[in-house]
């Protein structure tokens, strides 16, 4: 194979890896799949920036959305609003949050 060949090759590939990063990076998260179905419908984002927003921290955060979901009689799953409480976190809050667990280790206070 020539040294052209092999270049054009790589450069197949490098351009292919970098579609499928920017494809999966496309995909939208479980917590913005939720919220996008289930709340914007009734509040736009712009509600999350008033200036009395009753989440101040991430666990006030995390309990507006167990309220929120609750009221709209979604009977999430604790991780389903754990994911929209990270989604709104991540693109609008930006509070500190604890880490998730990681699947088979009890955190530091239940050990």
């Amino acid at each position: 194979m020539s040294h052209r060949c092999r270049l054009a090759l790589l450069a197949a590939v490098v351009v292919t890896a970098a579609g499928a990063a920017a494809a999966q990076s496309a995909v939208p998260s479980r917590g913005q799949t939720l919220y996008e179905l289930h709340c914007i419908g009734c509040h736009t984002t712009q509600m999350h920036w008033r200036a009395n927003r009753r989440a101040t921290d991430w666990a006030t955060l995390r309990d507006q959305v167990q309220r929120w979901q609750a009221t709209a009689q979604l009977n999430w799953h604790a991780e389903d609003i754990d994911e929209v409480a990270r989604h709104l976190n991540d693109t609008i809050y930006r509070f500190e949050r604890p880490p998730r667990p990681i699947a088979g280790v009890a955190p530091p206070a239940a050990r």
